[in-house]
């Protein structure tokens, strides 16, 4: 049961990293209307040939990958050192993102079903919150400390997928030469984008903390936004918008490939 329900996160996943690649495209040369985020990639789900039920199925399969990650918690997980408290505190700080992804996505599929609304952008969201926290008691550290946090979970990211540590969680024995490389392609280069993405986002938190301004935190389209106003102007974000697309093929490698 357990492994079913992964199997259906990480399917999931790579629906929303794909769809979330594709309009981060479409922005890079200048096209597309949606936010490149996960609303935007709902809001182009939800139009489809039975787009609700779709998007009720991905909030399932989300709700089973925090629930994966909820038993890792508790009972460890697969390899040597999967009953370490590192690996557990881990799995439980990863339940806690996918139940909030879940929640949010089966909240846009409720609101798709009845009013044809599902929630605000992840900018809007990014700016709330991080006006909350910046008014609370010590709000200016909370926020600072949150940013910095993600800045290296995204440097991590980069780092892991460079290092093709993901290897140890698939099943390569089983694996086509062909599969393997795919594999490879898209961890390393969906794991940087994703990387990327994460710690720039963290950044910009951490700068919206220092300047106490929640107008300068951002979400994930703003982010995406951002990079085409470096040197590489939109071509960088073409990059991490294939990046992103990889990633999305990557996390269907693991629904099918990875070691539970």
């Amino acid at each position: 049961m357990a492994d079913g329900a992964a199997r259906a996160g990480f399917t999931a996943r790579g629906v929303i990293y794909l769809l979330v690649g594709m309009l981060a495209l479409q922005l890079a040369f200048g096209g597309g209307e949606r936010q490149a985020d996960q609303s935007g990639a709902l809001a182009e789900v939800s139009e489809r040939p039975f787009g609700t039920v779709l998007l009720w199925a991905l909030g399932v399969g989300l709700v089973g990958m925090a629930l994966w990650r909820l038993s890792e918690a508790f009972f460890g997980a697969a390899g040597p050192d999967g009953r370490s408290w590192k690996k557990r505190l881990s799995s439980a700080a990863r339940c806690l993102f996918y139940g909030f992804v879940a929640h949010s996505v089966l909240t846009f599929a409720a609101g798709a079903r009845g009013s044809g609304s599902g929630g605000g952008s992840s900018d809007g969201r990014s700016r709330d919150v991080t006006a909350r926290v910046l008014d609370l008691p010590g709000g200016q550290w909370v926020m600072g400390v949150a940013g910095v946090a993600v800045v290296c979970a995204g440097v991590w990211m980069g780092f892991a997928a460079a290092g093709r540590r993901y290897r140890k969680h698939l099943m390569v024995g089983q694996m086509s030469r062909r599969v393997r490389g795919l594999a490879d392609t898209a961890g390393v280069a969906g794991g940087a984008a994703r990387g990327l993405v994460f710690a720039a986002a963290g950044a910009f938190a951490l700068r919206a903390a220092v300047d106490y301004q929640p107008d300068k935190a951002k979400g994930v389209d703003d982010t995406l936004r951002s990079f085409t106003e470096t040197p590489m102007g939109p071509w960088l974000l073409a990059c991490v918008a294939v990046g992103l697309v990889l990633f999305g093929v990557f996390s269907f490698v693991m629904a099918r490939w990875r070691r539970l």
